[in-house]
């Protein structure tokens, strides 16, 4: 019985995102990426849908409905919509089998506190982990970018997700280094929004600061000049109105959100051991996570740092993969496991 059991548990790896939580099942890979988002019914706590299909609400919900997010910057903000979530993605990935009690690894960001350490955990038991086994997200981006992580050598990643950025140097399967500040993808839409709000009296939702930012985003100047048409809820008259933004107007609402993404990375360049520096000024710096997709990113922190800057080859799914990669091998996942 015992035997079949294992048998029956697949293993999961979890990424929890603040923007996207991504699951990695043991012996078939990512089978689910889906926006960290919740909708429930006002006054009752009752789950209307999860996901995607959440996300389709944003913005657009009666006020019977109420969509939430229950990650901030990278950390739980509501206990009980993050275990809800958790469990609906659980059960989707086994098919709604009440039986399988896997055994979790979840990404969380390196700069987590003894109590959000302790909530993550508790969400994962209480959606139905049998054991649960926290790893931090810099290190698993590296593992997913192929990294050789447990070499006595230096590794810098940058993991630019929705809710924080993590710059790590890693060597011999340890973090030597880490610096993890709360600005990420949902950072620089809100600064989309603000500066459309600013600069022309109009206001848009997130998911259209999103579309902006994806379309239009960008880390230095392109060198064809980009433009998209956006619609929103003017301020003067309160009425819907379409404007034409700009690839340049995008680049100075980006820039402070950018810069300091920059400057983290010169910091922890600054903190890096000389042994180990030597060895990033050879290997250079990998860029990772959704925010890393936005163009030119790797141009301008190669200019503002001399180094060769690569991007992963699947920056969205590097650390789900790389906790994926942990869970095949047990030996690596007792160095690089928190406690």
């Amino acid at each position: 019985m015992f035997s079949l059991f294992g048998w029956l548990s697949n293993d999961l790896a979890i990424d929890l995102g603040t923007a996207n939580t991504l699951v990695f099942v043991k012996g078939k890979g990512i089978v689910l990426s889906e926006p960290s988002i919740v909708a429930i019914l006002r006054g009752t706590n009752k789950v209307l849908a999860v996901g995607k299909e959440a996300k389709e609400m944003l913005g657009r919900t009666p006020g019977s409905i109420i969509p939430i997010k229950p990650l901030k910057d990278g950390v739980i903000a509501d206990f009980e919509m993050t275990e809800k979530m958790l469990r609906y993605f659980i059960k989707k990935v086994h098919n709604r089998s009440h039986l399988l009690r896997p055994r979790i690894i979840i990404c969380v960001p390196s700069g987590i506190t003894p109590v959000e350490k302790k909530a993550v955990t508790d969400s994962a038991y209480q959606a139905g982990a049998t054991e649960v086994h926290l790893m931090e997200e810099p290190m698993a981006a590296a593992v997913g970018a192929g990294l050789p992580v447990d070499q006595p050598s230096g590794n810098m990643i940058v993991d630019i997700g929705g809710g924080t950025t993590e710059v790590a140097v890693i060597s011999l399967a340890g973090i030597v280094y880490s610096r993890s500040i709360r600005i990420g993808g949902n950072e620089m839409d809100e600064a989309i929004v603000q500066y459309i709000k600013r600069k022309h009296n109009l206001v848009i939702g997130e998911r259209t600061a999103e579309q902006i930012k994806i379309t239009l985003g960008s880390a230095a100047p392109l060198e064809e000049r980009e433009t998209m048409e956006i619609k929103g809820r003017g301020l003067v008259v309160g009425l819907p109105k379409s404007i034409t933004v700009t690839d340049t107007e995008i680049l100075e609402a980006l820039d402070e959100t950018i810069s300091a993404i920059v400057e983290s990375v010169r910091i922890a360049l600054e903190r890096t051991p000389p042994e180990l520096s030597a060895d990033i000024v050879d290997k250079g710096i990998i860029l990772a996570g959704g925010g890393a997709l936005i163009r030119r990113l790797d141009i301008r922190l190669r200019d503002e740092t001399g180094l060769p800057v690569t991007l992963a080859e699947d920056p969205l799914s590097c650390v789900v993969l790389g906790a994926g990669e942990v869970l095949k091998n047990l030996d690596l996942l007792h160095k690089v496991k928190i406690s």
